[in-house]
């Protein structure tokens, strides 16, 4: 199976040995990687790895596929219904059949990290019964179970699924083959075992309009840093309701406005204090937003435990 079509993306092929590829992405939003074993005919486990704001992807499903996203780090964007979409978080599982995999996806933290698990139908149906003798998992089944319809299905954040995946990042090489395999079919027996809600509770959704006006309110305050404006304030000026704004920012981007932008704010602090060493303490403050030095270092202390001298100092140490 050439499981790099599965990815969706245009990339370049670093290595490939011994069933194993590595492939990386660049665009003006950074670069990632895709590291690719073949673990059974027809079955992959992939690594994925993104630095990276979005990515355009080429692919069209010319195969029966089965694909099980788990996400360790970050967000990923996926469409829920027409012209709508709704976000994967770290400890989701999605699982679906790459039809509607096209066309432009975003990680709105700019940075996704994650493994997946991927059926070419035909090739596994085929030859997982002759690897694994009386296995009582029917693929098929399971795949008509999870992925009825054309958009993904996701299980959100059960500590099983972190049992199963977690140690799947951490695996000494020289056991990596068997490990892998004894981990997919944990995997298929778990899906296999799960009993899905008659109506599920859905995460939240939004419609395309909600969400460019979100991602742009996002892109005006980090482009505003030094600026301080109420949420009222972007509700005006982007023109979309309050409590819409407050509930999509926080699908989109995982936290409130205000958490989201007082993160930002100091993670952007700890690069002035590294980078700009001709910049006193009293200016990054100003930079990131901060009319009072004091207030500024307190807010550096309790997300970064120590204060900005001190940040500072340890670095020249």
């Amino acid at each position: 199976m050439d499981d790099f079509l599965l990815t969706g993306g245009t990339g370049v092929k670093l290595a490939e040995n011994d069933g194993c590829s590595v492939y990386q992405f660049r665009n003006e939003t950074g670069e990632g990687t895709i590291t690719i074993y073949e673990v059974f005919p027809g079955v992959s486990l992939s690594y994925n790895d993104f630095h990276i704001r979005y990515y355009e992807s080429e692919f069209k499903p010319d195969r029966n596929l089965f694909c099980i996203d788990h996400c360790r780090e970050g967000r990923l964007e996926y469409p829920a219904a027409d012209d709508a979409y709704s976000y994967v978080e770290a400890g989701d599982l999605k699982l679906d059949r790459r039809l509607t995999h096209t066309g432009h996806f975003e990680m709105p933290l700019s940075h996704y990290h994650g493994a997946m698990v991927s059926f070419d139908m035909d090739a596994a149906c085929r030859f997982l019964p002759q690897e694994i003798k009386d296995f009582p998992v029917n693929l098929r089944a399971l795949q008509e179970k999870f992925c009825g319809g054309i958009y993904p299905y996701v299980v959100h954040g059960a500590g099983s699924i972190e049992h199963i995946f977690g140690e799947l990042y951490a695996v000494p090489e020289k056991i990596k083959r068997p490990y892998f395999k004894i981990k997919i079919l944990e995997l298929l027996l778990y899906l296999e075992a799960l009993e899905l809600p008659e109506n599920p509770a859905e995460k939240p959704y939004f419609y395309r309009t909600q969400v460019e006006k979100v991602k742009a309110v996002q892109q005006f305050l980090v482009g505003h840093m030094d600026e301080n404006f109420t949420q009222e304030e972007m509700s005006r000026r982007f023109d979309i309701p309050l409590t819409p704004l407050k509930n999509c920012f926080k699908s989109v981007f995982g936290a409130s406005i205000g958490s989201y932008l007082l993160e930002y704010r100091m993670n952007q602090a700890a690069v002035f204090l590294r980078t700009k060493r001709e910049m006193s303490v009293a200016e990054i403050a100003g930079c990131v937003g901060y009319d009072s030095p004091s207030k500024f270092a307190a807010a550096f202390r309790r997300k970064m435990g120590m204060t900005p001298m001190d940040y500072r100092n340890r670095l020249q140490q």
